[in-house]
């Protein structure tokens, strides 16, 4: 109590307050609510009173587990139950791919009493024997909606084989599917069905404005550029369909002005948490993501998002506007929709009750979109240099030391991972070195042919020259031609 409270964390939301008493006494249980109402510490405080409960049971071995779908979540997850597990003394680790084993292996073997990690890269440690999983006492199945959409279930199942029978399961999801219900029915021992809202309560928040927008292809980005000049906009996430686009708004972004990131699946780890480290920190306030990012990555102060491609369908819109209008604040959500995503976008509309199925046609000097978003007129394509106080990802340290991914740099991400040539003032910058593979047609090097005399496409031939090839009736060249052969 005394570490929520310095966080401060005073009362209870109703996930929470329904899940508490039950997870306490040791129930399993389904927990079900909209994203963003505080599902982490519905099941994350009641975890960690069970494991200190019996301070002599920590001996070094997991007591309990925590798994999660996506590399940031377990991030996130893993950091909110240490602040709220700070006075206990307890060990938290992440496990999660995309880093190299040996920290990982170490710190279990080390000892830690509460882990938080992704199906894999558990099955991994688990088989290699270095995860001890034969003492879990608390299994959680966190976003279980999310890990069925991306194919986690064979790998849940094995995990869930692995723990041992007599244990309290918890699983939280926003959504239902069937075979979630399943799993639960087959791992869970008379679970209780906690939704924490009406039945026909909307999926979206209410405290989130929803706009949709006939959008060119062509404009989006001035588009874009006006709406992050929006009065009272705090940080921002801009969602994409594909990882190419992310990191190209990202670029246009940073270069018109603004303090903008990428975080994408072409990114190596470590470029991809230093960008959410700058995005918490606020030394950056635009976020670019692909819906790797849009379950379950809570940020605070996070005012507008903006599909700048239309989503796939309606889950995966109800998770990238989920990012704001978290915890009881307001938020605004915008959709550019592209002529050829119109029919999506009217399934979506349908499927929320949106009541947007024809968006207007819109152009970034569209008078109702600075109206709809209470943008000043002034605003341009380009961010004024007086508002651009943000200190930029470059700022923020990227701890990339074993990233297992290729570290492409990712335009203005990471610029000591791009390959520059260094030109000191004054100087000429060297030539590449280039082989050289002039020969005559016997096969010998011609000796007038030098590196530096005859590179490719440096010869000076004079007007109208080309490769000329005269040869007498006997079918061979003169003197002075065989000295140029190897032109």
């Amino acid at each position: 109590m005394s570490a929520l409270l310095g966080a401060g964390i005073e009362r209870t939301f109703a996930i929470q307050e329904l899940t508490l008493p039950l997870a306490m006494a040791g129930d399993d249980l389904i927990g079900q609510a909209r994203t963003g109402t505080g599902k982490t510490l519905g099941f994350g405080v009641p975890m960690i009173q069970r494991i200190t409960a019996d301070p002599a049971g920590l001996d070094g071995t997991p007591r309990a587990l925590v798994v999660v779908p996506t590399r940031e979540l377990c991030v996130q997850v893993t950091r909110d139950l240490t602040d709220a597990s700070r006075n206990l003394g307890l060990r938290v680790l992440s496990i999660y791919g995309g880093r190299p084993y040996e920290p990982q292996i170490k710190a279990l073997n080390d000892g830690v009493d509460l882990v938080v990690g992704t199906p894999g890269r558990l099955l991994d440690l688990a088989e290699q024997r270095h995860l001890v999983l034969g003492k879990v006492s608390v299994l959680v199945l966190d976003e279980a909606d999310e890990m069925l959409d991306l194919g986690f279930l064979p790998d849940i199942e094995r995990i869930l084989r692995m723990v041992p029978d007599q244990r309290q399961t918890m699983l939280f999801s926003a959504t239902m599917p069937g075979p979630i219900i399943t799993l639960a029915r087959t791992f869970l021992t008379q679970p209780t069905h906690i939704r924490a809202e009406e039945v026909d309560a909307t999926a979206i928040h209410e405290r989130t404005r929803q706009f949709a927008y006939r959008a060119h292809a062509l404009d989006k980005v001035e588009l874009l550029s006006r709406v992050l000049q929006a009065r009272d906009r705090g940080l921002s996430m801009v969602f994409t369909r594909t990882k190419r686009t992310a990191q190209k708004v990202s670029d246009e972004l940073a270069e018109r002005g603004f303090a903008a990131a990428a975080v994408h699946g072409d990114l190596g780890q470590g470029a991809r948490e230093q960008a959410l480290r700058a995005f918490r920190s606020e030394k950056i306030d635009v976020l670019v993501a692909t819906d790797v990012a849009a379950r379950g990555i809570d940020v605070v102060g996070v005012t507008h998002v903006v599909n700048y491609q239309c989503p796939e369908d309606e889950k995966t819109y109800l998770h990238r506007i989920g990012r704001t209008g978290r915890a009881g604040r307001e938020g605004v959500a915008i959709t550019l929709v592209d002529w050829d995503d119109e029919p999506r976008w009217k399934l979506i509309s349908d499927a929320h009750s949106l009541g947007m199925p024809e968006p207007v046609e819109t152009y970034s000097t569209s008078s109702h979109l600075f109206t709809d978003l209470d943008i000043p007129t002034t605003a341009a394509g380009r961010l004024p240099l007086g508002k651009r106080t943000r200190a930029g990802l470059g700022a923020e340290y990227v701890d990339d030391v074993g990233d297992r991914k290729d570290r492409r740099g990712g335009g203005g991400n990471s610029a000591r991972h791009r390959r520059v040539p260094v030109v000191v003032e004054g100087e000429t910058a060297p030539a590449s070195p280039r082989r050289s593979r002039r020969r005559t047609r016997s096969g010998k090097p011609a000796e007038s042919a030098t590196a530096e005399t005859a590179l490719p496409g440096e010869v000076d031939r004079g007007e109208g020259s080309g490769r000329r090839r005269r040869r007498h009736r006997g079918g061979s060249r003169s003197a002075g031609e065989q000295a140029g052969a190897g032109e």
